[in-house]
C-alpha cells in the first residue's frame, strides 16, 4: 500500500500556496497581497519555490516517504 501522506500534503499545499488565492507573492502593487485572485509570472516562481522548500521540509519533518 502506498504512503498517501506526500499526496495529502502535496495537496493542502498546492491549494493553499495557489498564487492570488490567499495571498501574492510578490503582489502588484505591494510586496503582499491577499486575495486578489490574479497572478504574475514572479509571482508563480515564487511560489513554486516556497512550494518545493515547505514540502521537502514537511516530508524530512515527518519522515514521509513518497514511494511503495
Amino acid at each position: 500500500m502506498v504512503d498517501a501522506a506526500a499526496l495529502i500534503i502535496g495537496v493542502i499545499l498546492f491549494v493553499l500556496l495557489s498564487p492570488g488565492l490567499l495571498l501574492q507573492i510578490p503582489g502588484d502593487d505591494r510586496p503582499i497581497e491577499f486575495t486578489n485572485q490574479r497572478t504574475s509570472i514572479a509571482s508563480i516562481v515564487v511560489h513554486a519555490v516556497v512550494f518545493t522548500l515547505v514540502f521537502y521540509l514537511l516530508q524530512l519533518l515527518f519522515h514521509v516517504h513518497g514511494g511503495m
